[in-house]
């Protein structure tokens, strides 16, 4: 998320998720994803995107037929700003903070805690890494 967009609602972070998985929509798609959920008006969508886009979270390519959106942010850009974000105002900057209430909060699987631990273990040694050139140099 860049620093100069303004911040996510829900709902609006709710069709950005369906823009960036399906690279570009139209007010068609992300009315029938979100109509599928709950009801939703298709001017409500409508106004929602045209709201994005002129915050400038969205481009918008116009052909004869629809107006086709699609992400001008990438969503690791965006997900990592929101993360640091909380991780500041929330667990006053400890990423440990987050990481205990996500795991005291809700349950994990197996497969999630392999996966976790390969992340840590990655980021140990990207660290690493990047300590053992700084210490050649």
């Amino acid at each position: 998320m860049s620093h100069s967009l303004p911040p996510l609602s829900r709902a609006q972070l709710e069709i950005m998720n369906i823009v960036w998985d399906r690279g570009e929509a139209t007010v068609a798609d992300v009315w029938k994803v979100l109509s599928d959920r709950r009801k939703v008006a298709r001017n409500t969508v409508l106004t929602l995107l045209s709201r994005l886009e002129e915050k400038g979270w969205l481009e918008c390519d116009t052909d004869p037929h629809a107006h086709r959106y699609r992400a001008s942010v990438p969503r690791e850009a965006t997900l990592g700003t929101m993360v640091e974000q909380l991780v500041e105002s929330a667990f006053g900057g400890s990423a440990e903070g987050l990481v205990m209430a996500l795991l005291h909060s809700r349950k994990i699987t197996k497969e999630e805690t392999s996966r976790l631990r390969a992340l840590i273990d990655q980021a140990e040694a990207r660290f690493e890494d990047l300590a053992n050139r700084r210490a050649k140099k």
